[in-house]
């Protein structure tokens, strides 16, 4: 097998375990502020949910473009290498967390020590050949958002089982566990840039948003984030009030209901990127926009759980072709010796979004209900298609018309 092909698979397996064990606790926030902490007020642990959910985001675009130039320079396994081995840490130690601020300073932690998913990328997006880099980027962003999106199932089985404490536990031994496996599995043919090719994080930036292309897909992305976190943290919430007096399986009916947009990703994104790789990513990227902004607009409408769960697993066909389409243009936009430091540049731009996202979010939720957080998605996600086709597609409209 070839090289490039037994890393991509490697990783794609790693990442999957990453992801089931970072969002297995991630997305019951709500519900361990309320059962572990005490608090009550709905308002007040909204808000928690959003600020902590969010810390980690913050640190992490902090920091997102040191690591991405320290890739470049010394490999792109290294730095996976360090998050992986640093976050089991972090993570296992945020179930004795005493209290939400220990929980919140744990989270911001986490976020500077992070950046597993960004280095694996820029891995992948640099050995791979570029004729196949829309089917790689798909491949791997598939397993990224089904582990995230199957943790949830996992982990409301399990809250019932041994609290929502030891669940940090566990997911700190299935980090070193997926750690392990790169370790001794992955392998990097990484040759440093020459002397002319190095630069410092002011030179990167300047080079970087000089770019016609890049800025644009950091805006995209930015928006991409934002749509779909902002309702993560409300989402147990929602699901509570449609199963009214039955509040004893929220954890477990919160995590079929990510599962479900999990599995249609796992299926949807690797098609979309080899749709991107023959017709164009940015057709894929406009087309999955429009869609999954429609599709988010009568999830604010169901009145039961199974019509919440059918409309997410239509979201999960549509969701596949976001990231990776913007992963595969930005590499075709970027020359290879900076590679990390654009990935590393374009998780910043990730960690605003998932940030600021479930933040306004939990903050919206408070006063204008949780319908309206679905409907202010669809809003952002019309925004971030117009955006697209005005970056992609309007000059080329304008010299078809003056030829």
């Amino acid at each position: 097998m070839e090289e490039w092909r037994r890393n991509l698979y490697v990783l794609c397996g790693s990442l999957f375990v990453v992801m089931v064990a970072m969002s297995m606790i991630m997305p019951f926030l709500p519900l361990y502020i309320q059962q572990d902490f005490g608090i009550t007020d709905e308002h007040q642990v909204t808000t928690w949910a959003g600020l902590i959910f969010g810390a980690n985001f913050l640190t992490a675009g902090l920091v997102s473009p040191i690591w991405g130039n320290l890739a470049d320079k010394y490999g792109r396994k290294i730095m996976i290498l360090r998050s992986g081995y640093f976050m089991s840490i972090t993570v296992a130690l945020t179930g004795f967390a005493g209290s939400l601020w220990q929980l919140l300073a744990l989270r911001l932690i986490n976020g500077l020590v992070g950046g597993i998913i960004p280095a694996s990328t820029a891995l992948v997006a640099s050995s791979v050949p570029k004729e196949r880099i829309g089917w790689a980027q798909g491949m791997l962003q598939s397993f990224v958002t089904a582990g995230t999106i199957m943790g949830p199932l996992f982990g409301g089985v399990l809250a019932g089982r041994i609290g929502f404490r030891m669940i940090f536990v566990i997911t700190g031994c299935l980090l070193l566990l997926a750690t392990l496996v790169i370790t001794f599995t992955v392998k990097e043919n990484f040759v440093p840039p020459e002397k002319k090719d190095r630069s410092s994080l002011r030179e990167d930036f300047q080079m970087i948003f000089s770019s016609k292309e890049l800025p644009a897909l950091f805006f995209v992305t930015v928006m991409i984030q934002f749509a779909l976190f902002s309702i993560v943290p409300v989402l147990p919430i929602y699901i509570s009030n449609l199963l009214g007096s039955d509040l004893s399986r929220v954890a477990l009916w919160s995590g079929i209901v990510q599962a479900a947009m999990g599995v249609a990703n796992v299926f949807a994104a690797p098609r979309l990127g080899q749709l991107g790789d023959r017709f164009g990513s940015q057709k894929v990227l406009l087309f999955a926009l429009l869609a999954s902004a429609i599709i988010f607009i009568p999830q604010g409408f169901v009145g039961t759980v199974w019509q919440l769960v059918i409309l997410r697993f239509i979201l999960g066909l549509t969701l596949g072709g976001l990231l990776p389409s913007v992963n595969a243009l930005l590499r075709r936009a970027t020359p290879n010796h900076m590679v990390s430091r654009v990935y590393g540049y374009n998780q910043s731009f990730v960690s605003i979004g998932s940030m600021l996202g479930p933040m306004i979010g939990g903050y919206i939720a408070g006063y204008v209900g949780i319908e309206g957080v679905f409907f202010m998605t669809s809003a952002f996600l019309l925004i971030n298609a117009g955006w697209v086709y005005y970056t992609f597609f309007r000059n080329q409209s304008v010299q078809g018309r003056s030829g």
